[in-house]
């Protein structure tokens, strides 16, 4: 594959982005064909029934057919392996892609199988690459960065067709790209347990299959913003203690807008302009993750809103529900979501400030100009951010790590960016720093001047 091609793949990105401001490209389309493939089983026999919603029930690619039980084979396992083109909203480019289903857990720890996409190095280096992490935020499986890759095109697939564009100076630099389906073929959103061992998992399979290129000496940098922080962030966090063999390869994670105490953010933003939808998937995506029943809970306008978006994308709730409220999706006596305590146990599993610490190098960039994306909320213990995701959160997180055992934390906060905003600014120094921690430079450190932040300690059950 020659930088020529990469350079077309550019091109491509940039016709992308203009055509997704148009009403073709907004609109939601029927699956576009895709690529001639064949894919290789890397586990013999076929697996006895193992019911999971999959991303296409027509792509058998995305289901594991073998008859050994999912759950005796290791984390990372490679069960099926296919190269087609990368495609972009549908169109082939002139980039192979290398796609892999393996083994990885859910966010309960059942085993299950999942997909990632590898794409190779443009100058044929084995020894660096990017775990990239999408921001697809779907509750929809069809709208994954696979599916995407591969050439399907969604609504909420405009998402990982757009963030090619971040993609681009990766390759330009010699990486080879590993993008794993972080949500699961369940679309688990906002499970952070969940994304990081399909991260970490997808790292597994990619120095395991043959046809990627990479091996157990390829160094990994983890990379992703807003819902791709969860990711990278949980990914890096849960590295030590799950995948030690692969912590061992990383050489720093870098991160924007991330997602720290669900609680809060549920609160920051209770009746914004643009970003409330995002407590009805929030909710769904709890539910689904851990197998509540929340919809007992609601009134019979919050269970129109959840039923509604049971199979939406961030692209569907965004601006669709103005100032909508957790008390307008709740029944009155559970107007505290603290007093609905299956709700409070499952917002405690995902709070990151009480998962593991990184043991390497990490860059977080988080921005506090919320109220340019119409979150004016300044609620006491939790304060502003940048619309969606709050500063206050952030700093506390990235103080907890300088001081419970990893000392080299970059922090820079965005006063007067919201959360778009942030991403434009975070982007380019996110991949230069990257680039440093591949080089072996010193990792830059702000532990002892990040403003205090809140506190993250789990929720109690108020009955």
């Amino acid at each position: 594959m020659s930088r020529h091609a990469a350079r077309l793949l550019a091109t491509a990105v940039a016709a992308v982005m203009t055509a997704a401001v148009a009403p073709a490209a907004t609109a939601e389309a029927a699956a576009a064909p895709t690529a001639s493939t064949a894919s290789t089983p890397s586990v013999g026999a076929a697996v006895a029934a193992h019911a999971v919603r999959t991303a296409a029930a027509d792509d058998s690619f995305y289901s594991y057919d073998g008859s050994t039980p999912l759950g005796s084979f290791a984390p990372g396992t490679v069960l099926k392996e296919r190269t087609l083109q990368y495609h972009l909203l549908g169109i082939p480019t002139p980039l192979q892609v290398i796609q892999l289903l393996y083994r990885t857990v859910d966010a309960q720890g059942r085993p299950t199988a999942n997909v990632t996409s590898v794409v190779r190095s443009l100058t044929g280096d084995r020894t660096r690459a990017v775990s990239y992490q999408s921001f697809y935020d779907s509750l929809d499986p069809a709208d994954s960065p696979s599916r995407a890759i591969a050439g399907d095109v969604t609504l909420g697939g405009v998402i990982p067709n757009a963030e090619a564009v971040l993609l681009v100076p990766l390759l330009l630099q010699g990486y080879n790209l590993v993008i794993p389906d972080t949500e699961g073929q369940t679309a688990d959103f906002a499970a952070g347990p969940e994304y990081g061992a399909t991260t970490l998992d997808s790292i597994r399979a990619a120095t395991r299959a043959e046809g990627t290129g990479l091996d157990a000496d390829t160094r990994f940098g983890l990379m992703g913003y807003s819902g791709g922080a969860i990711a990278t962030d949980w990914a890096a966090a849960m590295a030590p203690t799950y995948a030690p063999e692969v912590n061992r390869k990383l050489v720093g994670f870098a991160e924007g807008g991330l997602l720290v105490d669900p609680a809060h953010n549920l609160k920051y933003v209770d009746g914004s302009l643009v970003w409330s939808g995002v407590i009805p998937m929030a909710l769904i995506g709890v539910a689904r993750s851990y197998g509540l029943d929340l919809e007992q809970y609601m009134s019979p306008y919050g269970q129109k809103v959840y039923n509604d978006l049971q199979n939406a994308s961030i692209v569907d709730a965004l601006g669709h529900y103005p100032g909508l409220t957790w008390k307008q999706m709740a029944k009155p006596q559970y107007a505290d979501p603290d007093s609905v305590p299956a709700f409070v146990g499952a917002v405690n599993r995902i709070n990151l400030g009480s998962a593991g610490t990184p043991t390497v190098p990490g860059f977080i960039g988080q921005g506090d100009g919320g109220v340019f994306e119409g979150t004016f909320s300044n609620v006491a213990g939790i304060g502003t951010g940048d619309g969606v995701m709050v500063a206050g959160d952030v700093r506390a997180l990235a103080r907890q790590y300088c001081a419970t055992g990893d000392p080299a934390i970059k922090f820079q906060q965005y006063d007067l960016l919201s959360h778009v905003g942030t991403a434009v600014a975070w982007a380019p120094t996110a991949i230069g720093w990257l680039a440093d921690r591949f080089a072996g430079r010193t990792a830059p450190s702000d532990c002892g001047s990040i403003p205090a932040g809140n506190s993250l300690a789990p929720e109690v059950p108020t009955s």
